[in-house]
């Protein structure tokens, strides 16, 4: 199936796609309302350390959710939503290199694996859509591009390394006001991080990013650069755990809630998983 086929279906049509093997593209548009999210997938003799690198990181990576060892489901996001099988694509990396990507983790999945959910940029694009604020990658059917960056991440046990950004070109005259609709998303990366000359946050090729495809920057706009959830996955390569899965970039997984209500992984509860 191709994105139009797509585009203006249910989150459960879209989800039946994608758990059927049907779909294996970007999500950027679809199931309109619903959270999207990076996932980062450890053993759970990773997971402490990286539950603390998110902690440090909240711009990077915002957590929606946890999962039990094991369990392929997070309850926060949707029961009816599998892990193992509801992402279009998935890398597997092991020892810290992509050695395939999947459209279903059934065959390699285990009991000691931990599941981490990012809030996704997708969740503010549809609120700047929402105010007539063009995303010249949805409206061309692309990926957003992404570039790493100088900017060092905080680090936690052996993950840590250079965040990733996501860069949208925004017309000049609205980039306040794209900063203030921003900030009411902080579960999507909230505000950008940096406006203006890529070459000051390490980027020095806009034309060739990192993941995703190139966006023109017009003479009436400038390069606006949010943190970007693709930041564990550089944070994964650098820890090399014998075996992590993440999605691939731009292919999220689609949750059940609500993406203006979502809210952010409470740090503080008891109730927060025991690895």
């Amino acid at each position: 199936m191709q994105f139009a086929d797509l585009a203006n279906q249910s989150v459960e049509s879209v989800r039946a796609a994608i758990r059927a093997g049907n779909y294996a593209g970007h999500t950027a548009g679809l199931a309109k309302g619903r959270l999207q999210c990076n996932l980062a997938i450890l053993p759970a003799d990773e997971a402490d350390d990286f539950l603390e690198f998110c902690r440090l990181n909240p711009k990077s990576c915002p957590l929606a959710g946890v999962s039990e060892p094991g369990r392929p489901i997070i309850e926060r996001l949707g029961e009816a939503v599998d892990i193992r099988t509801d992402t279009p694509l998935y890398n597997v990396y092991r020892d810290g290199v992509l050695s395939e990507q999947l459209q279903s983790l059934e065959a390699i999945w285990r009991d000691d694996l931990v599941t981490f959910a990012i809030g996704c940029s997708f969740t503010f694009e549809n609120a700047l859509v929402k105010a007539g604020i063009s995303m010249h990658h949805i409206e061309n059917n692309t990926t957003v591009p992404m570039y790493r960056t100088s900017v060092e991440t905080a680090q936690s046990g052996r993950f840590g390394g250079g965040m990733v950004a996501s860069m949208r070109p925004i017309a000049r005259d609205r980039v306040n006001e794209v900063v203030d609709i921003c900030r009411r998303f902080p579960l999507a990366h909230g505000v950008p991080f940096h406006v203006g000359n890529p070459q000051a946050i390490g980027v020095c090729a806009i034309e060739k990013p990192d993941w995703g495809q190139p966006t023109p920057v017009g003479d009436d706009e400038v390069p606006v650069f949010w943190a970007c959830g693709v930041t564990p996955q550089v944070a994964i390569m650098q820890a090399k755990p014998a075996l992590s899965i993440t999605h691939a970039p731009g292919a999220m997984l689609i949750a059940d809630v609500d993406e203006m209500t979502a809210p952010l992984y409470p740090y503080n509860d008891n109730k927060n998983p025991s690895f």
